[in-house]
């Protein structure tokens, strides 16, 4: 089983990381990232991860599961053609093609989702729309083959629906407990609904 994770600079980490640690135990899974520009390091939106990335996304043909981080750096690449042209051409092999946060204007930008539910980041549910998808404020969204995470932590639960989609429940279960994914987070502040005018405010102070 393939899993390709595409990187660009100024990535999400836990986009891409939090669904690496979860598929990369299925049985038989291989997960790769690949280079969205040139092989070597690629650095995260947060500066101060860089990852050592040998393969560059043109030389993978096809995949099982295809799956978009998001991060500042998607808007760069909004209007890269190339790019654009291989995300519809791999979505064409998958079985699954998945997003995170703002991964989904990338699949939205190529095309995918127009006229399918989908999430992202709340930040961006705006742009999302622009590209024809109606956005859904949840968590996980799945349409087919095309699964959409909301924003960053929401990866994690999406990798988690992929498991059980790709091997069984009990598989994705047992990566869970792994994991020790058991969230008992100490703010119930975790959605734009839920968070007060104070704290809306105080994330535009965030890096």
């Amino acid at each position: 089983m393939d899993i390709v994770i595409p990187l660009f600079d100024d990535f999400e980490p836990l986009d891409a990381i939090g669904p690496y640690q979860m598929l990369g135990h299925l049985p038989g899974a291989t997960v790769r990232f690949v280079a969205v520009g040139e092989r070597g390091a690629v650095a995260d939106g947060i500066g101060g991860l860089r990852l050592d990335v040998p393969a560059r996304y043109a030389e993978v043909e096809g995949c099982d599961v295809l799956l978009v981080p998001g991060g500042r750096g998607t808007r760069r690449l909004l209007a890269d053609d190339a790019l654009l042209d291989w995300l519809r051409r791999v979505h064409g092999t998958t079985r699954f093609t998945a997003s995170v946060c703002t991964g989904a204007l990338l699949l939205g930008a190529a095309g995918l989702l127009d006229g399918l539910d989908a999430t992202t980041h709340w930040a961006a549910a705006g742009e999302l729309a622009a590209y024809g998808a109606a956005f859904t404020p949840e968590r996980v969204v799945r349409r087919g083959r095309i699964v959409t995470a909301a924003g960053v932590s929401a990866g994690i639960d999406m990798a988690l629906h992929l498991a059980a989609l790709l091997t069984d429940e009990t598989t994705a279960r047992a990566i869970q407990l792994h994991a020790e994914y058991d969230p008992v987070p100490p703010f119930d502040s975790g959605s734009w609904a839920k968070a007060s005018p104070v704290v809306r405010e105080r994330i535009k102070d965030l890096r």
